[in-house]
This record gives structure tokens, C-alpha cells and sequence, in this order.
């Protein structure tokens, strides 16, 4: 188990190297002046000059990158071009609103998810595997985005049942968890009807299995060697699901999070790419592909938890 654990942690070593070189790189080159934007067009050439030296950018590509890698090993993710605060700080003030959320929608997706995914494998071609099919593809069909202006039109609009946006804060924690409701259910649904399919596909690749035969012929039923013999033995690619998908929930709910006015880590990184805050940008973006490789590893470690087979492999 060490050494699967050590190769892991090289591997995610190395993949944060590259994403920081790619991250960089193909931020940088984007055509435009982040000191000629934030002072306008009339500006002139000398005010310009001065503002790009000091926010750093009369410097070379390699320094810079140099500097800007052994700041975050730091902690330092450098200061905004645009509000001239530390970005740890923006960052730390909005996390709290991206992860919960994040957190959130998982959870309301796993809830959703396995027991319906678990129902249309133990009742395969009757009339409620065909209405959990046909609901998850209507779920991965439709946009988030509809969902969540059609959840505004009724439960905030209509019911007055939650409000239409905003975050007050975690002050009160009740208010809190109300407000991000919404926005998480609506997260939650299209990444639920994905999840219940692969759990439903997961299921009916072990019935074919001796273990299973050999389940049915000590007297369980269906549903009872799906619940007890199969659900783990599916959960590997169960698993890699749940990771991209909580990767995605916490890097990739910029339109939710701008439909909803949260003030969250997609809508300040968009915020930032409108304004040219490169640093911001770059800043946010490798936090984020950190995040999603801690997740992919505890993945990793969690394969091996569910199949020894993996921790033996060379």
C-alpha cells in the first residue's frame, strides 16, 4: 500500500509542474496589456510603462513564472492588478461559498443518485428501469442553466419558497444553507441522472459474474445480491464519477454561481478574465487544478480501500 500511495504522490507531482507551466504559458501569451486596460486608451505610453513595472510585467516570461510558482509553494498567490489586494485574500473569502456549494451538490447528487441507479438494476426492463432511463437522459439533456432559471420562476418567484439569489453570509447557518439550496439542487440534478446510469451500468456488468451465480443460488434475491455482493465490486467506476464530478462542481459552476449572484470562485475568476487581472486568473485557476488532483488522488487511494487487486499491481 506504501509504495502504490508514493507512486500516486509522484504522479501528482508532476502533474502539478506541468499544469503550472501550461497555466502560465497560455495565460501569458493572450493578446493584451492588463497596465494599458486598467488606464484606459488616452493613457500615455510613460504612465503605461510605469504601471507595468509595477505590477512586475516588464519582466521576462521565465522570471516571472519563477516568481509566481515559488510564491503559491508560499502561500503567496500575489497581488490583484485590479483591487491591489492579496489574491489569498479574495480567494479565502469566496472558497467558502464555492466548496460548500460544491459539497452540497454532491451530496444531493449521491442521495438522488444511488437509489434510483441501484432500483433500475435490481428491476432491469420492467416499467421503472424504463422511467429512471428515460428521466436521467432527460436530466443530462437539459442544461443546468434552464434548470436553474425555471427553479427561480417557481421557488423563488411564484412559492416565495427561497430567494433568487444572493449569499448572506455564515452568520446565520440556516440562512446560509437555504440560500445555496438551490443553486445545489440545480447543480445536482444533471450530474445525478450521469451518476445513476454508470451505477445502473456498474450493477448489471457484475450479474453475469460467478460470484453473483453463486449469490442467487444460496437463495438472495435479485435486489439482495445487487445491495450486498455487487455494490462494491461497483463502485470503482462509480467512484472515478463522484471525483470528476465534485471537480467539476467546485471549478465549473461560473453560470449557476452568476444566475444565483454568489459570490464564489467562478464568478471571480470570470470576473478577473474580463478585467485582464492575469494573476488573479492564474492564480485561482492552478488553485483550483490543485484541488481537482487532491481529489483524484484520494480517488486513487479509495480504489485501492474498495479492490486489494489494485495495491498489487506492479
Amino acid at each position: 500500500m506504501l509504495r502504490f500511495i508514493l507512486k500516486r504522490l509522484l504522479s501528482l507531482g508532476l502533474s502539478l509542474i506541468a499544469a503550472s507551466v501550461v497555466i502560465f504559458f497560455a495565460i501569458e501569451i493572450i493578446p493584451g496589456d492588463p497596465a494599458r486596460l486598467m488606464l484606459g486608451i488616452n493613457a500615455t505610453q510613460d504612465a503605461v510603462d510605469a504601471l507595468r513595472s509595477q505590477m512586475g510585467l516588464d519582466q521576462g516570461l521565465l522570471p516571472r513564472y519563477w516568481l509566481w510558482v515559488s510564491g503559491l509553494v508560499q502561500g503567496d498567490f500575489g497581488i490583484s492588478y485590479t483591487y491591489r489586494v492579496p489574491v489569498a485574500e479574495m480567494v479565502q473569502g469566496r472558497v467558502w461559498v464555492s466548496l460548500p456549494l460544491a459539497l452540497y451538490a454532491l451530496g444531493l447528487s449521491t442521495l438522488i443518485a444511488f437509489p434510483i441507479g441501484i432500483l433500475a438494476a435490481s428491476r432491469r426492463g420492467t416499467w421503472a428501469d424504463w422511467l429512471v432511463m428515460g428521466g436521467t437522459q432527460l436530466g443530462i439533456a437539459i442544461p443546468n442553466f434552464w434548470f436553474a432559471m425555471l427553479a427561480v420562476s417557481l421557488l423563488a418567484i411564484k412559492y416565495r419558497l427561497f430567494s433568487a439569489g444572493g449569499f448572506p453570509g455564515w452568520e446565520d447557518p440556516f440562512l446560509a444553507i437555504k440560500a445555496l439550496t438551490m443553486p445545489a439542487f440545480v447543480l445536482a440534478l444533471p450530474q445525478a441522472s450521469i451518476l445513476a446510469r454508470v451505477m445502473r451500468s456498474a450493477l448489471l456488468d457484475t450479474l453475469s459474474e460467478d460470484f453473483m451465480r453463486t449469490a442467487r443460488a444460496k437463495g438472495r434475491t435479485v435486489r439482495g445480491a445487487l445491495v450486498h455482493h455487487a455494490l462494491r465490486n461497483a463502485m470503482i467506476p462509480v467512484l472515478t464519477i463522484l471525483g470528476l464530478q465534485f471537480s467539476f462542481l467546485l471549478a465549473g459552476a461560473i453560470i449557476i454561481e452568476k444566475i444565483f449572484f454568489l459570490p464564489g470562485l467562478g464568478s471571480m475568476i470570470f470576473t478577473a478574465i474580463t478585467q485582464r487581472d492575469l494573476i488573479v486568473v492564474e492564480s485561482v485557476v492552478m488553485l483550483l487544478v490543485f484541488a481537482v488532483i487532491i481529489v483524484t488522488f484520494i480517488v486513487d487511494i479509495t480504489y485501492a480501500l474498495v479492490d486489494p487487486r489494485l495495491r498489487r499491481r506492479p
